[in-house]
């Protein structure tokens, strides 16, 4: 089903372009400026088994949207000068800003060069425990976990399966039913469970997942004195804070921020809603990070920055650099705002 999705997403965005209606849509759906959202940034894996694929560009195609960026005449800025754009209603010249999402280590080691070449800054969103290798990337394990078996028996939630995951498409079909198992269950802490049991049931190390993937704190503190880098939160447990309560949400926001202050001798005011989606982030959360003090906070609705959104600087959309759309063809549709446009029924600004 998601092939078949991405397929779909994949062909609309050819029509766009092909078509010539980004040129159209461009004066009307591009905005002020765009939040890009990327993940991993590191070099093409060979695995016939990728179910996280989207959330991975390579240090190539970075630097294509970097460059098609800089050719465009877009001000590339950080999180504190967007946030003053919009405070101050400063729409003369269009913005792009880069932010990425959990704190890889690859964000280190292949983003930040691509960053370098274009003098560009961007935005890295901490969660705190995947730094102190005590997190769980649920998704990779996940990945693992089906990559290693020939079948999959377990119980998420109320429901009992039984899988084959002998072949590659199995195992793909095996992932999007058990991931999306997951991200409905009432408290993603059920999460944690149900992942635990599978790992221990096939041999994989979650435990080790963050250590191997995650910068540390240690090597977080020379990364964020890079002059191009900004450290911002993502929680402490890379929760769903829209199944917490309001205390626990207060909590992982708040004790967040206060924790990379502390480590990293230096302020955080941007944050980003893990998952962040409308099932995860909603007008419970954009009001409560605002109050907490935060100057900005970043969703995964996609969209683009129009001056609507200067009032709600804590419930502002992004535009995904997916894994698995990377062409050139792809990087003028996405800047004229026409694929988002469609995704949103030609709505500019959804806080809903």
């Amino acid at each position: 089903m998601k092939q078949l999705r991405n397929a779909v997403i994949r062909a609309g965005l050819d029509a766009l372009y092909f078509s010539g209606a980004h040129h159209l849509l461009r004066p009307v759906f591009a905005g002020i400026g765009t939040i890009f959202m990327l993940h991993h940034v590191r070099p093409r894996r060979n695995s016939p088994f990728q179910p996280n694929h989207h959330l991975e560009v390579t240090p190539e195609f970075l630097r294509m949207v970097l460059a098609h960026v800089r050719s465009r005449g877009i001000d590339i800025v950080t999180a504190d000068e967007m946030h003053r754009r919009l405070t101050q209603r400063d729409f003369s010249r269009r913005f792009a800003c880069f932010t990425i999402d959990d704190g890889y280590r690859d964000n280190r080691d292949f983003a930040l060069p691509a960053m370098r070449e274009y003098d560009a800054p961007f935005t890295v969103y901490v969660a705190n425990d995947f730094a102190s290798a005590t997190g769980r990337l649920w998704w990779v394990a996940l990945e693992r976990v089906i990559a290693a078996a020939d079948r999959i028996d377990s119980t998420i939630g109320d429901t009992a399966i039984t899988l084959d995951t002998s072949t590659i498409e199995q195992k793909r079909e095996a992932f999007s039913r058990i991931h999306d198992l997951l991200r409905g269950l009432p408290d993603d802490r059920d999460v944690a469970r149900a992942l635990k049991d599978l790992c221990a049931r096939h041999g994989v190390d979650e435990s080790a997942i963050s250590r191997e993937l995650c910068l540390s704190w240690d090597e977080l503190k020379p990364f964020a004195a890079d002059p191009l880098v900004t450290i911002g939160a993502h929680t402490v447990s890379h929760c769903n804070l829209a199944k917490r309560s309001e205390e626990e949400a207060l909590e992982e926001i708040t004790v967040s921020r206060t924790q990379i202050e502390a480590v990293l001798q230096r302020p955080v005011v941007h944050l980003a809603y893990p998952y962040g989606d409308r099932n995860a982030a909603g007008s419970r959360e954009f009001a409560m990070t605002r109050a907490a003090g935060f100057n900005t906070a970043v969703t995964t609705r996609p969209g683009m920055i129009f001056p609507e959104n200067a009032e709600h600087p804590t419930a502002l959309p992004r535009v995904s650099l997916n894994g698995n759309y990377q062409n050139a063809r792809v990087l003028p549709v996405l800047t004229s705002g026409a694929a988002t446009a469609l995704w949103n029924g030609f709505r500019r600004v959804d806080i809903a």
